[in-house]
């Protein structure tokens, strides 16, 4: 093969050309990162979140690249709302290719301190969310025989961390609904992956860590590289699992954390 077919054969294999994804929390950090990501590599977007107008700004950016892009309020704690936003979304857009739950919150707090109401709210937005969309998104995929779905953990979902029992805690379930979820939509050629990033620049961690600089320091020691990764930084892994190159590959999470695991 020369360098040209193979050039073209790299790129058919990593474009998402002709495919719609939706993407939750793409408003603002990963999630607005992940969604210019996808669109950069050909795909049309529905852009989801609870802030019309961060949403339409980005749309408008994303539509200036010649992709078209869909955005669409939703509060994704809410069941019926997830299913009217999908159903919106294949209908002006033509069908779904690519679901990536992105959407998430963390409330930092002591458990002694946490009330119920934001241990429920933790687990409707970070987990309950990905089982409304996976529900609603669904009969579409298995009706193509075709799919991919990504689900956005953390390296807490495998490592604890003190005033984050719910964070952790709903972080872990998405790991463990992504293995099986992807067994059970296996048979349908629906690949279910995860991406669990580590600490990246983004304002929830920039609000976190504001007036605690020993923790901060006591988290930058723990990460090989020395620094915590940039939003665009994930772009290369969600392209990976939205395209044809992660095809034989399902039930897995990615951890994309300047080695903070390896330590």
């Amino acid at each position: 093969m020369d360098n040209q077919k193979q050039d073209l054969a790299t790129y058919k294999l990593f474009s998402l050309e002709g495919k719609v994804a939706i993407i939750t929390g793409a408003s603002r950090g990963l999630g607005h990162s992940m969604a210019q990501a996808l669109a950069g590599a050909g795909a049309d977007v529905v852009l989801v979140a609870r802030t019309m107008k961060k949403l339409e700004e980005l749309a408008d950016k994303i539509n200036t690249w010649g992709r078209k892009a869909l955005p669409i309020q939703c509060d994704v704690s809410d069941y019926d709302q997830v299913q009217k936003m999908v159903e919106t979304a294949v209908g002006e857009m033509g069908g779904v290719d690519i679901l990536i739950n992105n959407a998430g919150i963390q409330i930092s707090e002591s458990f002694r301190d946490q009330s119920y109401e934001e241990w429920e709210k933790h687990i409707k937005v970070n987990l309950s969310s990905a089982f409304s969309t996976c529900k609603a998104v669904g009969p579409f995929m298995v009706k193509k025989r075709r799919g991919k779905v990504i689900n956005v953990a953390s390296v807490l979902g495998v490592r604890a961390n003190f005033n984050s029992l719910p964070y952790c805690t709903t972080k872990a379930g998405i790991i463990q609904f992504t293995r099986a979820l992807a067994f059970e939509w296996a048979r349908y050629k629906i690949n279910v992956n995860a991406i669990a990033p580590g600490y990246f620049n983004t304002d929830i961690i920039s609000v976190r860590l504001e007036g605690y600089p020993e923790t901060k320091r006591m988290i930058m020691e723990h990460i090989p590289f020395g620094r915590m990764g940039e939003p665009e930084e994930l772009s290369g892994v969600v392209i990976f699992l939205s395209s044809k190159a992660s095809d034989y590959m399902t039930g897995q999470t990615i951890f994309v954390d300047g080695g903070y695991l390896a330590w």
